[in-house]
Protein backbone atom coordinates (compact mmCIF):
# COMPACT_ATOMS: atom_id res chain seq x y z
CA UNK A 1 0.00 0.00 0.00
CA UNK A 2 1.34 3.70 -0.82
CA UNK A 3 0.00 6.74 -0.04
CA UNK A 4 -0.37 9.77 -2.93
CA UNK A 5 0.32 13.00 -2.60
CA UNK A 6 -1.24 16.29 -4.84
CA UNK A 7 0.30 19.90 -4.47
CA UNK A 8 -0.35 21.39 -7.85
CA UNK A 9 -2.16 24.25 -8.08
CA UNK A 10 -5.24 23.94 -10.71
CA UNK A 11 -5.78 20.29 -10.44
CA UNK A 12 -9.18 18.75 -10.50
CA UNK A 13 -9.24 15.01 -9.62
CA UNK A 14 -12.08 12.37 -10.82
CA UNK A 15 -12.79 8.40 -10.48
CA UNK A 16 -13.03 6.64 -13.61
CA UNK A 17 -13.92 2.60 -12.54
CA UNK A 18 -10.97 1.46 -10.71
CA UNK A 19 -8.75 4.79 -11.05
CA UNK A 20 -8.54 8.78 -9.93
CA UNK A 21 -7.74 10.70 -13.14
CA UNK A 22 -6.14 13.85 -12.51
CA UNK A 23 -7.32 16.80 -14.88
CA UNK A 24 -5.78 20.27 -15.64
CA UNK A 25 -7.20 22.93 -18.01
CA UNK A 26 -10.35 20.63 -18.58
CA UNK A 27 -7.46 18.01 -20.36
CA UNK A 28 -6.71 14.61 -18.95
CA UNK A 29 -3.01 14.84 -17.17
CA UNK A 30 -2.26 11.34 -15.42
CA UNK A 31 -4.22 8.63 -13.94
CA UNK A 32 -3.50 6.43 -10.75
CA UNK A 33 -5.06 3.49 -9.82
CA UNK A 34 -6.97 2.88 -6.60
CA UNK A 35 -5.87 -0.71 -5.50
CA UNK A 36 -2.92 -0.17 -3.88
CA UNK A 37 -3.52 3.05 -2.57
CA UNK A 38 -3.88 3.78 1.25
CA UNK A 39 -4.52 7.47 1.68
CA UNK A 40 -4.19 10.32 -0.41
CA UNK A 41 -2.37 13.78 0.36
CA UNK A 42 -3.80 17.25 -0.85
CA UNK A 43 -1.93 20.36 -0.53
CA UNK A 44 -3.08 23.64 -2.72
CA UNK A 45 -6.07 24.98 -4.92
CA UNK A 46 -7.19 20.91 -5.68
CA UNK A 47 -10.60 19.92 -6.37
CA UNK A 48 -12.33 16.79 -6.25
CA UNK A 49 -15.49 15.63 -6.74
CA UNK A 50 -18.18 13.63 -4.37
CA UNK A 51 -18.08 10.62 -5.96
CA UNK A 52 -14.50 10.07 -5.76
CA UNK A 53 -14.61 10.73 -2.07
CA UNK A 54 -17.40 8.13 -1.50
CA UNK A 55 -15.10 5.43 -3.80
CA UNK A 56 -11.92 6.23 -1.59
CA UNK A 57 -14.23 6.01 1.63
CA UNK A 58 -15.94 2.41 0.68
CA UNK A 59 -12.07 1.50 0.24
CA UNK A 60 -11.26 2.51 3.35
CA UNK A 61 -8.35 5.05 1.93
CA UNK A 62 -7.74 8.17 3.76
CA UNK A 63 -7.78 11.72 2.54
CA UNK A 64 -5.50 14.45 5.00
CA UNK A 65 -6.25 17.83 3.33
CA UNK A 66 -3.58 20.10 4.36
CA UNK A 67 -4.94 24.20 4.13
CA UNK A 68 -3.51 27.14 3.68
CA UNK A 69 -0.27 28.38 4.23
CA UNK A 70 0.40 26.64 6.98
CA UNK A 71 -0.91 23.16 5.75
CA UNK A 72 -3.61 22.65 8.97
CA UNK A 73 -4.57 19.00 8.69
CA UNK A 74 -8.21 17.85 7.73
CA UNK A 75 -9.04 13.88 8.10
CA UNK A 76 -11.72 11.97 5.97
CA UNK A 77 -11.94 8.79 7.05
CA UNK A 78 -13.31 5.45 5.79
CA UNK A 79 -15.01 2.92 7.73
CA UNK A 80 -13.95 2.40 11.29
CA UNK A 81 -13.77 -1.37 12.36
CA UNK A 82 -17.13 -2.88 13.36
CA UNK A 83 -16.18 -4.05 16.51
CA UNK A 84 -17.40 -1.30 18.63
CA UNK A 85 -16.63 -3.26 22.30
CA UNK A 86 -12.95 -1.91 21.09
CA UNK A 87 -13.55 1.18 21.65
CA UNK A 88 -16.02 0.53 25.01
CA UNK A 89 -13.29 -1.40 26.92
CA UNK A 90 -11.17 1.18 25.74
CA UNK A 91 -13.67 3.72 26.88
CA UNK A 92 -13.23 2.07 30.54
CA UNK A 93 -9.49 1.32 30.85
CA UNK A 94 -8.85 4.92 29.84
CA UNK A 95 -10.98 5.91 33.30
CA UNK A 96 -8.16 3.39 34.90
CA UNK A 97 -5.83 5.65 36.64
CA UNK A 98 -3.33 2.78 37.51
CA UNK A 99 -3.29 1.35 34.36
CA UNK A 100 -2.79 4.92 33.00
CA UNK A 101 -0.29 5.23 34.98
CA UNK A 102 1.54 2.09 33.93
CA UNK A 103 0.54 2.80 30.32
CA UNK A 104 2.47 6.05 30.32
CA UNK A 105 5.56 5.37 32.42
CA UNK A 106 6.09 2.34 29.17
CA UNK A 107 5.33 4.98 27.08
CA UNK A 108 7.91 7.59 28.79
CA UNK A 109 10.61 5.20 29.05
CA UNK A 110 10.46 4.09 25.40
CA UNK A 111 10.45 7.57 23.98
CA UNK A 112 13.68 7.94 26.15
CA UNK A 113 15.33 5.19 25.32
CA UNK A 114 14.86 5.93 21.66
CA UNK A 115 16.37 9.16 22.04
CA UNK A 116 18.95 8.40 23.81
CA UNK A 117 19.47 5.31 21.25
CA UNK A 118 19.77 8.07 18.05
CA UNK A 119 21.83 10.49 19.88
CA UNK A 120 23.92 7.59 20.83
CA UNK A 121 24.43 6.57 17.04
CA UNK A 122 25.06 10.35 15.64
CA UNK A 123 27.76 10.70 18.29
CA UNK A 124 29.96 8.30 17.16
CA UNK A 125 29.67 10.18 13.71
CA UNK A 126 30.08 13.41 15.02
CA UNK A 127 33.35 13.86 17.23
CA UNK A 128 33.65 17.72 17.04
CA UNK A 129 30.27 17.37 19.15
CA UNK A 130 30.86 14.37 21.15
CA UNK A 131 31.23 16.03 24.15
CA UNK A 132 28.32 18.04 24.11
CA UNK A 133 26.48 14.48 22.99
CA UNK A 134 27.79 12.45 25.64
CA UNK A 135 26.53 15.07 28.37
CA UNK A 136 23.05 14.97 27.10
CA UNK A 137 22.97 11.21 26.88
CA UNK A 138 23.90 11.04 30.68
CA UNK A 139 20.96 13.08 31.50
CA UNK A 140 18.68 11.33 29.03
CA UNK A 141 20.18 8.05 31.30
CA UNK A 142 19.64 9.67 34.59
CA UNK A 143 15.79 10.30 33.35
CA UNK A 144 15.55 6.86 32.13
CA UNK A 145 16.49 5.98 35.25
CA UNK A 146 13.36 8.14 37.03
CA UNK A 147 10.76 6.66 35.57
CA UNK A 148 9.11 4.00 37.76
CA UNK A 149 9.64 6.28 40.70
CA UNK A 150 7.20 8.37 39.49
CA UNK A 151 4.10 8.07 41.04
CA UNK A 152 1.53 10.53 38.84
CA UNK A 153 1.25 11.26 34.78
CA UNK A 154 1.95 14.67 36.07
CA UNK A 155 5.08 13.85 37.47
CA UNK A 156 6.11 11.59 33.98
CA UNK A 157 5.25 14.71 32.16
CA UNK A 158 7.90 16.76 33.89
CA UNK A 159 10.11 14.02 33.27
CA UNK A 160 10.04 13.74 29.94
CA UNK A 161 10.20 17.39 29.81
CA UNK A 162 13.56 17.31 31.18
CA UNK A 163 14.21 14.42 29.12
CA UNK A 164 13.13 16.33 25.92
CA UNK A 165 15.12 19.39 26.71
CA UNK A 166 18.74 17.56 27.16
CA UNK A 167 18.26 15.66 23.91
CA UNK A 168 17.19 18.69 21.44
CA UNK A 169 20.20 20.43 23.67
CA UNK A 170 22.46 17.55 22.08
CA UNK A 171 20.02 17.37 18.53
CA UNK A 172 20.33 21.13 17.55
CA UNK A 173 24.26 20.51 17.50
CA UNK A 174 24.23 18.30 14.72
CA UNK A 175 22.74 20.92 12.05
CA UNK A 176 24.94 23.84 10.13
CA UNK A 177 24.66 26.92 11.82
CA UNK A 178 23.25 28.51 8.52
CA UNK A 179 19.99 26.66 9.27
CA UNK A 180 19.60 28.63 12.55
CA UNK A 181 18.42 25.68 14.36
CA UNK A 182 19.02 26.51 18.16
CA UNK A 183 15.85 24.81 20.42
CA UNK A 184 12.39 23.29 19.07
CA UNK A 185 9.75 25.73 18.42
CA UNK A 186 6.38 25.91 17.04
CA UNK A 187 3.19 27.88 16.09
CA UNK A 188 4.88 29.11 14.02
CA UNK A 189 8.50 27.04 13.11
CA UNK A 190 11.06 30.24 12.93
CA UNK A 191 13.75 27.83 11.18
CA UNK A 192 14.03 25.43 8.42
CA UNK A 193 14.98 22.11 11.20
CA UNK A 194 11.88 23.49 13.29
CA UNK A 195 9.35 23.48 9.90
CA UNK A 196 10.60 20.42 8.51
CA UNK A 197 9.85 18.93 12.26
CA UNK A 198 6.54 20.49 12.34
CA UNK A 199 5.67 19.06 8.42
CA UNK A 200 6.92 15.88 9.30
CA UNK A 201 5.19 15.60 13.18
CA UNK A 202 1.97 16.40 11.48
CA UNK A 203 2.13 13.61 8.84
CA UNK A 204 3.14 11.18 11.57
CA UNK A 205 0.29 12.01 13.87
CA UNK A 206 -2.11 12.17 10.76
CA UNK A 207 -1.19 8.16 10.20
CA UNK A 208 -1.66 7.51 13.50
CA UNK A 209 -5.47 8.32 13.03
CA UNK A 210 -5.79 7.00 9.98
CA UNK A 211 -4.84 3.26 11.75
CA UNK A 212 -6.95 3.87 14.83
CA UNK A 213 -9.99 4.96 13.06
CA UNK A 214 -9.27 1.84 10.78
CA UNK A 215 -8.62 -0.37 13.72
CA UNK A 216 -11.87 0.58 15.65
CA UNK A 217 -10.55 2.56 18.20
CA UNK A 218 -10.81 6.26 19.22
CA UNK A 219 -8.25 8.52 18.51
CA UNK A 220 -9.16 10.91 21.21
CA UNK A 221 -9.45 9.17 23.83
CA UNK A 222 -5.64 8.19 25.54
CA UNK A 223 -4.05 6.90 28.26
CA UNK A 224 -1.27 8.82 29.12
CA UNK A 225 -2.42 12.15 27.02
CA UNK A 226 -5.55 13.29 29.06
CA UNK A 227 -8.57 14.61 27.00
CA UNK A 228 -8.09 18.10 25.50
CA UNK A 229 -10.84 19.59 22.84
CA UNK A 230 -10.30 18.85 19.57
CA UNK A 231 -7.07 16.64 20.54
CA UNK A 232 -6.43 13.11 19.03
CA UNK A 233 -4.74 11.84 22.49
CA UNK A 234 -4.58 8.19 21.64
CA UNK A 235 -2.68 9.43 18.71
CA UNK A 236 -0.33 11.29 20.49
CA UNK A 237 0.25 8.45 22.51
CA UNK A 238 0.92 5.96 19.62
CA UNK A 239 3.47 8.22 18.09
CA UNK A 240 5.93 9.06 21.15
CA UNK A 241 8.34 6.52 20.65
CA UNK A 242 8.69 7.22 17.12
CA UNK A 243 9.52 10.90 17.16
CA UNK A 244 12.81 10.12 17.43
CA UNK A 245 12.76 8.23 14.21
CA UNK A 246 10.87 10.84 12.55
CA UNK A 247 13.71 13.28 14.36
CA UNK A 248 16.06 11.31 11.95
CA UNK A 249 14.94 11.21 8.83
CA UNK A 250 14.62 15.01 9.42
CA UNK A 251 18.41 15.16 10.34
CA UNK A 252 18.97 13.27 7.19
CA UNK A 253 17.39 15.47 5.07
CA UNK A 254 19.54 18.15 5.96
CA UNK A 255 22.49 16.27 6.25
CA UNK A 256 22.32 14.63 2.09
CA UNK A 257 21.54 18.28 1.60
CA UNK A 258 17.54 17.08 0.06
CA UNK A 259 16.54 20.06 1.87
CA UNK A 260 18.70 23.38 2.06
CA UNK A 261 18.32 26.80 3.93
CA UNK A 262 16.96 28.62 0.24
CA UNK A 263 14.28 25.90 0.13
CA UNK A 264 12.32 28.09 2.89
CA UNK A 265 11.42 31.59 2.98
CA UNK A 266 10.16 33.37 5.92
CA UNK A 267 6.56 35.49 6.19
CA UNK A 268 5.77 37.20 9.42
CA UNK A 269 7.70 35.08 11.19
CA UNK A 270 6.63 31.84 10.05
CA UNK A 271 9.03 29.58 8.33
CA UNK A 272 7.73 27.73 5.15
CA UNK A 273 9.13 25.08 2.95
CA UNK A 274 8.42 26.31 -0.38
CA UNK A 275 7.07 24.26 -3.00
CA UNK A 276 10.17 22.87 -4.51
CA UNK A 277 11.07 21.70 -1.74
CA UNK A 278 7.97 19.90 -0.70
CA UNK A 279 8.01 17.62 -3.60
CA UNK A 280 11.46 16.64 -2.67
CA UNK A 281 10.69 16.36 0.47
CA UNK A 282 7.25 14.40 -0.07
CA UNK A 283 9.25 11.98 -2.28
CA UNK A 284 11.73 11.16 0.72
CA UNK A 285 8.97 11.08 3.04
CA UNK A 286 6.91 8.07 1.42
CA UNK A 287 10.39 5.60 1.74
CA UNK A 288 10.87 6.65 5.21
CA UNK A 289 7.09 6.26 6.41
CA UNK A 290 7.23 2.70 5.71
CA UNK A 291 9.00 2.05 9.02
CA UNK A 292 6.93 4.71 10.45
CA UNK A 293 3.99 2.82 9.89
CA UNK A 294 4.85 -0.47 11.07
CA UNK A 295 5.82 0.95 13.81
CA UNK A 296 2.28 2.41 14.25
CA UNK A 297 0.46 -0.78 13.42
CA UNK A 298 2.48 -2.38 15.72
CA UNK A 299 1.49 0.27 18.27
CA UNK A 300 -1.99 -0.39 17.54
CA UNK A 301 -1.76 -3.57 17.98
CA UNK A 302 -0.77 -3.59 21.11
CA UNK A 303 -3.61 -1.11 22.54
CA UNK A 304 -6.15 -3.58 20.80
CA UNK A 305 -5.03 -6.72 22.78
CA UNK A 306 -5.29 -4.78 26.04
CA UNK A 307 -8.39 -3.78 25.42
CA UNK A 308 -9.56 -6.70 23.87
CA UNK A 309 -8.41 -8.49 27.06
CA UNK A 310 -11.18 -9.36 30.14
CA UNK A 311 -9.19 -7.73 32.71
CA UNK A 312 -6.25 -5.17 32.24
CA UNK A 313 -3.30 -5.98 32.47
CA UNK A 314 -1.33 -6.89 36.10
CA UNK A 315 1.53 -4.26 36.89
CA UNK A 316 4.31 -6.05 36.09
CA UNK A 317 2.81 -7.64 32.54
CA UNK A 318 5.23 -5.28 30.52
CA UNK A 319 4.65 -8.02 27.50
CA UNK A 320 1.58 -5.68 27.04
CA UNK A 321 3.62 -2.40 26.19
CA UNK A 322 6.04 -4.78 23.85
CA UNK A 323 5.28 -2.43 20.68
CA UNK A 324 5.99 1.01 22.92
CA UNK A 325 10.04 -0.15 22.58
CA UNK A 326 12.77 2.33 20.56
CA UNK A 327 12.45 1.70 16.81
CA UNK A 328 16.02 1.15 15.34
CA UNK A 329 17.22 4.30 12.94
CA UNK A 330 17.30 1.21 10.57
CA UNK A 331 13.78 0.69 10.91
CA UNK A 332 13.56 4.53 9.37
CA UNK A 333 14.02 4.56 5.40
CA UNK A 334 -19.72 6.31 4.57
CA UNK A 335 -17.18 9.35 5.09
CA UNK A 336 -16.71 10.81 8.64
CA UNK A 337 -14.75 14.31 8.60
CA UNK A 338 -12.19 15.04 11.65
CA UNK A 339 -10.33 18.44 11.61
CA UNK A 340 -7.04 17.36 12.97
CA UNK A 341 -5.24 18.88 15.63
CA UNK A 342 -1.57 20.05 14.40
CA UNK A 343 0.83 17.30 15.46
CA UNK A 344 3.86 18.92 16.51
CA UNK A 345 1.47 20.68 18.87
CA UNK A 346 0.12 16.56 19.76
CA UNK A 347 -0.05 16.94 23.43
CA UNK A 348 3.33 18.03 24.66
CA UNK A 349 5.37 21.13 25.26
CA UNK A 350 8.72 20.13 23.66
Amino acid sequence: MTSLYVDRRGVHLKADGEALVFYENDSRCGTVPLAPLSRVFLRGDVTLNASLLGKLGERGIGVVVLSGRKGVPTLLMGQPHNDAARRVAQYRLSLDANYCLRFARAIVEAKILAQYALIEELREDNPMVRYVLSVSLRRLENCRAQVDAQASIAALRGLEGAAAAAYFEAYKELFAERLNFTARNRRPPRDPVNAVLSLTYTLLHAEAVLVLHGAGLDPFIGFYHALDFGRESLACDVVETLRPVADRFVFDLFRREILRAEDFTTTDGACMLGKAGRARFYSEWESAAEGLRRGLDEAVTDVIDVVGSTKPPAADERSKFDAFSPVGADDTPPLSTMPLDVADDAGDAF
